[in-house]
């Protein structure tokens, strides 16, 4: 998931305070920001209120907290730990069958079923992109035609990339020839990890928010970025200059996120199904958008925003390479996050 605003320095436990006045029978273990009663209409039009919300700052803390006992009934993580959270048990499998629009979810934005299998342990909800952001009145397209770009010399120290394994690592595989990570070879994941040692010492920072890259950006302090398709309509609506390529020559990624449901919950299942279904429904879809997110529900996004809406909003069909970051292997994982912490350090 693609965090809207710093955390800062604000600790797991604040973070996971509820908020008051909500419907008590339902606990969401969610990202800051999608407590927006706009994205779960269905759901308090059939209990008169929303549900629990207790916030995390990323997934990994968030998994940490449910190890050592914190209780909710659902918790939104992207596709990448599915298998992490799958393995660990703390997670059971999703009905489809209390899923109406279950059979309307888009496999095609990234190739494959995620909920293939016998069992579903994880129901896509939002999506968006990972592409390259850059200022077009000092950037010529033709240098953003390649992911080559983070290792041009002549933006050494105007350059960032986002702080997040997950997204390092789609832009390093694809930089070196992969668009499927969880079939990636030990040799396929040296050469994209040498291929971030290599664009390191060009990093101006790593960045963590989309509000500190866009204030990068127009400070000019950062000419080019590997970003998030949020910053791309933020910027734009604001008049300030800002390109999104997503095709270039290598391609680009797509991240998916969505619901899984927590084994120890304590609060109501029905209601459970009811919030997902409420997150699925078509009256979601606008206000997901406006917030940088598409809808799983091909259908019901199909039936209320057009081609333009969504190329305005970075999210458009395109014609190269996509690397979609779905679950791979906790090993893989665990191996990514490791290895570019020390990149990050400088080894």
């Amino acid at each position: 998931m693609k965090l809207a605003t710093i955390l800062g320095a604000v600790s797991l436990t604040a973070l996971t305070t509820a908020a008051s006045a909500q419907d008590a029978d339902l606990l969401v273990f969610d990202y800051p920001g999608f407590e927006n009663p706009d994205f779960h209409v269905g759901y308090t039009e059939a209990h008169g209120d929303s549900p629990t919300f207790a916030f995390f700052g990323d997934e990994d803390e968030a998994f940490q907290k449910i190890r050592a006992g914190f209780e909710a009934d659902v918790a939104h993580i992207c596709a990448g730990s599915v298998s992490k959270w799958t393995e660990s048990g703390i997670i059971e499998p999703w009905d489809v069958s209390r899923i109406p629009v279950y059979g309307d979810l888009d496999s095609n934005l990234t190739g494959t079923d995620v909920g293939a299998g016998d069992a579903v342990y994880f129901v896509p909800v939002d999506f968006g992109s990972t592409a390259i952001a850059y200022n077009p009145d000092e950037v010529p397209a033709e240098d953003v035609a390649s992911l080559d770009v983070f290792k041009n010399p002549a933006y050494a120290g105007r350059l960032t990339l986002p702080d997040n394994v997950d997204d390092a690592y789609a832009l390093a595989y694809l930089a070196t020839g992969v668009s499927n990570w969880a079939d990636a070879t030990d040799e396929e994941f040296e050469a994209a990890s040498n291929w971030l040692r290599e664009v390191h010492p060009n990093l101006r920072t790593y960045w963590t928010d989309p509000a500190e890259l866009a204030q990068l950006l127009s400070s000019g302090e950062v000419l080019v970025s590997w970003a998030w398709n949020e910053t791309y309509p933020t910027m734009a609506a604001e008049g300030r200059p800002i390109g999104f390529q997503r095709e270039a020559t290598e391609g680009s990624s797509l991240w998916l996120c969505g619901y899984v449901n927590l084994v120890d919950g304590q609060g109501s299942e029905d209601k459970a199904y009811d919030f997902l279904n409420a997150m699925l429904a078509e009256s979601s879809v606008v206000p997901l958008l406006d917030a940088g997110y598409g809808s799983s529900n091909v259908v019901a996004l199909a039936n209320q925003v057009t081609e333009e809406d969504l190329e305005a909003s970075g999210l458009g069909q395109i014609d190269v390479p996509v690397l979609a970051q779905l679950p791979m292997s906790n090993e893989k994982r665990e191996r990514q996050a490791e290895t570019f912490e020390l990149i990050k350090a400088g080894f």
